[in-house]
């Protein structure tokens, strides 16, 4: 593996936004998360839950609810009182419509997919055509004395429920008109409350209507009569949410105490037809507000203001027990937030509304293995750059020289001129010259910047000394305006790599200006590549761990890539459950990879033989003398280091130095307000 010295880096003060909600689509098993900030984020969860696609963040766009409808269209909306879609092809809003109707709490797509209704502020319910290129506002329901902060369509689309506070309105969807009014108990634990809210309602087909509220209760209603039927306590705080399943026998509430709870319709005896609904399964994986949850046909999903998303299987869903069976905590991106000028020494930081710029520290000291050695020079914090605007930065990216920082928000792309003549850097802003970019690189000698916009082009820009030009633009391919999200240029600067969500990997010529091949596609997404010295082979990794290796030069995978295809991967390093992010090459050997995953660094070396699923995968130290044969002839080709983490960045300084950008979960914990405080016995 080798020996390096190591900056361990833990000044990357990121903190994730907290999660408002979520939705899942059952036809493309897909997940998409809304953040604090405005964020949305699209995971596959059958590319093993592999965050394919972002929106980024407004400061003005405070997102309280989310959907799918008929066609995988993408709805949100929020408090600024707009709805919104996406377009989850170029990765930009379609368009945003004003309801007329004040803050909008809630939004539920029909059972069909061909309707969208919302609740207001103002007490409205609001009734939307989803036309192919728009919405189309159709009539309001009654309205209410208060705000609509839950909504569930009737499966037959022929009734829906709102909860609002202090009651639930049951409304006839043909004429609007409410039928029921149903007041719940203010109640809790014996106390009586000044308001009930009705955070959630679940509308079942037999007519029943499940609703849960602020004093901790989830209550059983008859729709047909409007009386309730059973109630349930289970929080002595806010039961925030509810999902049900689309079989109808089990349901998921959140609390505001991090608890999840698991209710299913089982028979009252083993011989009885009868059924009633139970609480069977506590879970307690969050430490915060649980804000929202989703019901998959195999899992739980919940995901709060501790920001973590939590993928809870069920085990009797589960056919295959295997690591699709293990829980998921999702906590940071799947994309870098880091870059790296290995010149001189420099880390860029992408937060949402600004960039930190730092230099690393440096020592005179040296040690054995596992020293932690003094810093003679502290790391410095060189810049602060701030954006103007509501608008959260997309990517950015520092240069290899480190005189170059760009950038890009939803709206415009910015570059950024360094002079370091004085002891902080002197920052010049270019003129526009591209409305926005989904993904930047720089190439090795920082002569040349590569762009990749949201409408699948993408632009080559020629670096002078304080200027530039654009040198040309390779337009998308024929019948697609999908963005690349992934870009990797040559050490030469002679090849550029680019990928999206789901084509495969093109390769241009830079030198010649055209498209030189396209990888054949794979079925999982990819989540990194990178072009090697010298060989100018193209190492791509995908989000089911599979990692293959193409020659650009000879347009077809090498010997390595087809042998490790042939032979398979170790069924340890096949279960990891969170993507490679990064890959970088040795610049003296050429044999080795080296890669990282928020868990794990690992360097591959080629001329070792491969491991087998016999073999102990994260064995091998390396050996201690060179007698040591044994330990040589039982040695393989990955070396693999969990001593970092969580891992957001890793990438070498030079032959013998290497950069670990770590973000340990208590630090982000710390940062969280107190969650609620329980009584413990004894206390």
């Amino acid at each position: 593996m080798g020996e390096f010295k190591v900056h361990r880096v833990r000044f990357f003060n990121y903190v994730p936004s907290g999660i408002r909600c979520v939705a899942y689509n059952n036809q493309s098993n897909r997940l998409a998360v809304s953040r604090t900030d405005g964020t949305v984020e699209i995971y596959n969860l059958s590319a093993n839950y592999f965050q394919e696609k972002f929106f980024p963040g407004h400061e003005s766009r405070a997102t309280e609810a989310l959907c799918w409808a008929k066609g995988q269209r993408l709805f949100s909306a929020g408090l600024n009182g707009e709805i919104i879609e996406y377009d989850l092809q170029a990765l930009n809003i379609k368009y945003s419509m004003d309801a007329f109707g004040g803050p909008i709490w809630s939004m539920a797509a029909s059972p069909s997919g061909s309707q969208l209704l919302i609740g207001c502020e103002d007490g409205s319910v609001k009734l939307f055509q989803i036309n192919p290129d728009k919405i189309q506002f159709e009539r309001n329901f009654d309205r209410q004395k208060s705000r609509i902060l839950s909504l569930s369509w009737h499966p037959s689309g022929t009734h829906i429920a709102a909860g609002s506070i202090d009651y639930i309105s049951v409304f006839d969807v043909n004429s609007g008109s409410t039928i029921h009014k149903m007041l719940v108990d203010r109640q809790y634990m014996g106390v009586s409350k000044r308001k009930c809210i009705i955070w959630g309602v679940a509308f079942l087909s037999d007519g029943t209507v499940i609703s849960v509220d602020s004093a901790g209760k989830v209550q059983f209603w008859d729709s047909a009569t409007g009386t309730l039927v059973k109630t349930h306590l289970v929080a002595n705080a806010d039961v925030q949410s509810i999902a049900v399943s689309d079989q109808e026998d089990s349901f998921v509430v959140g609390t505001a105490e991090g608890t999840v709870f698991h209710f299913q319709l089982v028979s009252v005896t083993s011989n009885s037809s009868e059924k009633q609904w139970v609480r069977t399964k506590p879970f307690q994986h969050h430490t915060h507000d649980v804000r929202t949850v989703a019901h998959s046909p195999t899992a739980l999903i919940s995901g709060g203001t501790d920001t973590h998303l939590v993928i809870r299987p069920l085990m009797e869903k589960v056919e295959v027990k295997n690591y699709d069976a293990a829980l998921r905590k999702i906590t940071f991106p799947h994309r870098r937030l880091i870059s790296c000028s290995k010149k001189r020494q420099l880390l860029l930081f992408q937060f949402s509304h600004h960039l930190d710029l730092w230099r690393l520290g440096s020592t005179v000291a040296t040690g054995k293995h596992g020293d932690t050695l003094p810093l003679s020079k502290d790391a410095d914090h060189l810049l602060h750059l701030k954006t103007k605007g509501p608008e959260n930065i997309i990517c950015s990216c520092v240069s290899p020289c480190g005189s170059w920082i760009a950038y890009s928000t939803a709206s415009r792309f910015f570059l950024c001129r360094l002079n370091y003549d004085r002891v902080h850097p002197k920052v010049s802003k270019m003129p526009a010259f591209l409305r926005s970019a989904v993904q930047i690189l720089f190439s090795e000698d920082s002569t040349k910047l590569f762009v990749a916009s949201n409408q699948g082009s993408l632009h080559i820009i020629r670096l002078l000394e304080g200027s530039f030009k654009h040198l040309h633009t390779f337009q998308a391919q024929s019948g697609t305006v999908e963005s690349m999200c992934l870009l990797a240029v040559s050490p030469d600067g002679n090849w550029l790599a680019a990928s999206g969500t789901s084509a495969g990997v093109h390769v241009y010529n830079v030198k010649r200006l055209k498209l030189h091949c396209t990888v054949p596609a794979y079925n999982f997404p990819v989540t990194a590549l990178a072009i090697a010295p010298k060989t100018n082979n193209l190492v791509i990794a995908h989000s089911d761990q599979q990692i293959f290796e193409y020659s650009i030069p000879d347009k077809q995978y090498t010997e390595w890539s087809r042998t490790i295809q042939k032979q398979g991967f170790h069924y340890l390093w096949l279960q990891r459950d969170t993507p490679i992010t990064h890959i970088s090459f040795h610049p003296k050997r050429p044999m080795h990879i080296l890669l990282h995953d928020a868990y794990m660094f690992c360097i591959i070396d080629k001329s070792l033989p491969l491991p087998n699923d016999k073999t102990l995968l994260y064995n091998p130290l390396p050996p201690t003398n060179e007698s040591d044969v044994i330990r040589r002839r039982t040695a393989h080709a990955f070396k693999i280091s969990k001593r970092y983490k969580p891992l957001l960045f890793m990438d070498l300084l030079d032959e013998r130095t290497l950069v670990a950008v770590e973000r340990p979960l208590d630090d982000i914990i710390a940062q969280l307000p107190p969650p609620i405080k329980k009584k413990k016995f004894g206390t």
